[in-house]
């Protein structure tokens, strides 16, 4: 019996409807600047959190039975979740799910034996893949869980850890390939340290660089050739991340050349932790040509960690979809690394959750469309910079004039009137009545 018998499709009501199990906004066939929502939002299951997360905390054990009727750590129980999995993203509308290796089959003690399960299973999600016509977002490897780790995969002092970092990432990229996915995810929650008092920054980083190059290097020789991402983030698990936000990986991508093959995975929660808005890195990682996907979720500003809500926040979804149409689009999708809070323990739960998040950024798709056919708020920051469109700014611009020339141009002017007003309140008063008017 499927843990979601009792769940039917979930349709699309519009924003009247009071049923809990129908989207209201949702509407995948809608057309949104060109483009159907379904085509803007390509959304993914997050295998992890849907199919494993159970309620744990650090005070508390599992609130919700995940479960799917097998024994939990045996084969038995990874074909289960694959057959809950594919029913709860069917029912959804989901057409997309991302995976780490050991979210898949239980590890074993042996390697071989692991990849063996792998193989396994993953030979019964190409049939269910098959006959969905569900696919595959990103794969990666989990090197953050297992003790082994505990001093990071590519940053560790350990020849023999590194060895089997470098395995566990050759067959999840040879799973990813067998599943036709987009993208291959680095995140490097143990790439970092907690004092330099025993720590080599340089040596470490180098060998993180030098581990990726080899990734890339076969998955380019077994024909993968999506994109590979690096997700940011600045904190939990290590005390310093190398990956600590998307300015700073873009900065270690181009100074060990790997811009050509990575772009940015960047999550929301992460970028808050960071002391940012997710907005923030996203317009970052766009401006350098490297938003690729996204990890839909967000945290509580209450909270010092990586909370991994379902996203309910309407602005910033309005905000990150304003960078997403402004850059074109992703090259990858967004992928609901979220789980549900620990008393929502019920399959409805998940399934509504699912319905939140999917609905949140429907409507922020909706309202980034209203701001940019209003057109006040790109035509703003247009005049702002309108000063260098001609005379001494347009010679700066093109990089047609010395410094002793500006000093020169300085002097006969004596002193510069106050730069226009930046009219930060009244833009604000112009998104509220775009959305609200």
């Amino acid at each position: 019996m499927s843990a979601f018998e009792n769940v039917g499709k979930i349709q699309y009501e519009g924003p009247k409807s009071q049923n809990p199990l129908a989207f209201k906004f949702y509407n995948p066939a809608q057309i949104v600047l060109g483009k159907t929502m379904k085509e803007h939002l390509p959304f993914a299951m997050s295998w992890w959190h849907t199919l494993g997360a159970a309620g744990t905390d650090m005070f508390g054990r599992d609130t919700a039975d995940k479960s799917f009727g097998a024994e939990k750590g045996t084969m038995a129980h990874a074909f289960a979740k694959v057959d809950a999995g594919f029913d709860f993203m069917q029912k959804l509308g989901i057409e997309y799910f991302c995976f780490h290796d050991v979210d898949l089959v239980p590890e074993a003690d042996d390697i071989n034996e692991t990849n063996r399960r792998l193989d396994e299973i993953s030979d019964y999600i190409l049939e269910k893949m098959k006959k969905t016509g569900i696919k595959c977002l990103w794969g990666t490897a989990n090197m953050f869980s297992n003790p082994r780790f505990m001093n990071g995969a590519g940053s560790t002092n350990s020849p023999d850890v590194y060895c089997f970092a470098a395995a566990q990432i050759k067959k999840a990229l040879d799973l990813t390939v067998k599943f036709g996915g987009k993208g291959y995810v680095f995140w490097g929650g143990r790439e970092g340290y907690e004092t330099l008092l025993n720590t080599d920054v340089k040596f470490e980083q180098e060998n993180i660089a030098n581990l990726m190059k080899m990734a890339v290097a076969y998955g380019r020789s077994i024909g993968f050739t999506g994109d590979f991402y690096i997700e940011p983030k600045p904190k939990e698990p290590m005390k310093h991340q190398y990956d600590y936000d998307a300015a700073t990986a873009i900065g270690f991508l181009r100074q060990y050349g790997l811009e050509k093959d990575f772009k940015m995975n960047i999550e929301a929660n992460h970028a808050t932790l960071a002391g940012h808005t997710f907005e923030h890195d996203l317009r970052i990682s766009a401006m350098n040509g490297m938003l690729g996907s996204i990890d839909a979720n967000q945290g509580d500003p209450h909270l010092g960690w990586d909370t991994d809500e379902f996203p309910f926040d309407v602005y910033s979804a309005t905000f990150c979809m304003l960078e997403v149409l402004r850059a074109g689009g992703l090259t990858g999708g967004f992928n609901f690394d979220a789980k549900c809070r620990r008393p929502s323990y019920t399959m409805e739960d998940l399934v509504q959750a699912y319905i939140l998040g999917m609905d949140t950024y429907a409507l922020g798709l909706l309202n980034a469309e209203k701001i940019i056919k209003d057109g006040r708020v790109d035509a703003f920051v247009k005049e702002r910079y309108a000063g260098f469109n001609s005379g001494i700014g347009a010679k700066i611009r093109a990089g047609k004039t010395t410094l002793e020339e500006l000093a020169n141009y300085a002097a006969e002017m004596k002193a510069p009137a106050l730069p226009g007003s930046g009219r930060q309140e009244q833009l604000e008063a112009i998104l509220n009545s775009i959305l609200f008017g």
